[in-house]
């Protein structure tokens, strides 16, 4: 268990869109276990995988290739928000599109599940 305070989570969280931002996919990756879980309607619309899930830093490392190369893509963070081994991270994607993404951390602060969900279009 790991105690998360606001502070923490928060330089966490602006480590994670300054690595996005760089285009950085290591750096990204970084802040993942092994064994991460993801669930995104990315991967839905990206592999067709109908549960939204895809298992393992490999495959997840992938599907972020495939999404760093969004045009102009940029992460500004909005907030951050702690729970008990997570945080939610709030940012808005360079369309304007509000996001969050609810990760359950490991005791090294490293995403083992993330759930991210994403605001409609306007």
């Amino acid at each position: 268990m790991i105690v998360l305070t606001q502070s923490l989570a928060l330089e966490h969280a602006e480590s994670w869109c300054h690595a996005w931002n760089l285009l950085d996919l290591d750096a990204v990756m970084d802040h993942y276990t092994d064994d991460v879980m993801f669930s995104s309607p990315t991967v839905v619309k990206r592999w067709g995988i109908a549960t939204g899930w895809l298992q393992g830093k490999a495959k997840l490392r992938e599907n972020f290739s495939i999404g760093m190369r969004a045009k102009d893509l940029r992460f500004e963070l909005v907030d951050v928000l702690t729970g008990v081994n997570t945080m939610c991270v709030i940012y808005r994607r360079e369309t304007g599109l509000l996001v969050s993404d609810l990760v359950e951390l490991d005791s090294q602060m490293k995403g083992r599940r993330v759930v991210a969900c994403y605001s409609s279009p306007r």
